[in-house]
């Protein structure tokens, strides 16, 4: 371009359009509170979520005046146009609870915590972006599951890259920034969390997934979290592949 760009995050979906950024030096995204949607938050926590991201039975939800910045909350939407109560599926956090800005940190199912870690997206995508920061390597697709190992529990990564990048060193790295971005992973590395396990793969490889499962284009994104027959699935699509 011929002059410098202004990006403006909006954060809209079939329900109604729920928040934007009315600042360019904004934290965060700005709640529509008089859009007809009535919000209410649900602590993302083990107390309201189970391992597979779905709701249990009675959770508690709160209000906007009862929200505190920097916790991670799942959206209850309910609109005039007839939802009621409708879980969207993201996962927010209050940056300025003042002005209401609020960023996106994930999915409800997308988070993976076997044992207490908590990783989420947010988490996973800045440390991949770090790494290709430190090898100077793009990393365009991954994802990752959550395995059994020793008795105890390991993650499993599958990276996406087309250039060349020792495994090794990336797996520390990955691992070293993971720890600084989550105490919480940091603790379970010590104790439950024995090991991560990665394989550099060719990029292509997510992108014929998704065409095998008659899911190309755009609007198609390649999950993050996989678990169970998924990504069993998936690991012997990779053997096949290789």
């Amino acid at each position: 371009f011929s002059k410098p760009m202004i990006f403006v995050d909006t954060y809209l979906a079939s329900e109604g359009f729920i928040a934007y950024k009315d600042s360019p030096d904004a934290k965060g995204m700005r709640l529509i509170l008089n859009g007809g949607i009535f919000f209410e938050f649900v602590p993302f926590n083990d107390g309201n979520f189970n391992n597979d991201g779905e709701l249990i039975v009675n959770a508690g939800a709160l209000s906007i005046k009862d929200v505190e910045e920097g916790v991670e909350y799942a959206l209850l939407l309910s609109t005039c146009a007839g939802s009621w109560r409708y879980l969207i599926g993201d996962v927010v956090k209050f940056v300025s609870k003042e002005r209401s800005e609020i960023i996106i940190t994930g999915r409800t199912k997308s988070y993976l915590s076997l044992c207490g870690e908590h990783l989420s997206v947010d988490n996973m995508n800045k440390a991949i972006e770090m790494v290709a920061n430190d090898f100077n390597i793009a990393i365009k697709e991954y994802t990752v599951a959550g395995i059994p190992y020793q008795g105890m529990f390991a993650h499993k990564w599958y990276i996406g890259t087309d250039d060349k990048v020792d495994a090794a060193q990336l797996k520390e790295r990955l691992d070293e920034h993971l720890k600084q971005l989550n105490d919480d992973y940091a603790v379970e590395r010590i104790a439950a969390l024995k090991d991560i396990f990665i394989e550099i793969i060719p990029t292509h490889y997510f992108y014929d997934w998704h065409k095998q499962h008659h899911k190309e284009g755009g609007q198609n994104k390649f999950p993050r979290v996989m678990k169970n027959q998924r990504f069993a699935e998936w690991e012997q699509f990779t053997k096949e592949q290789s």
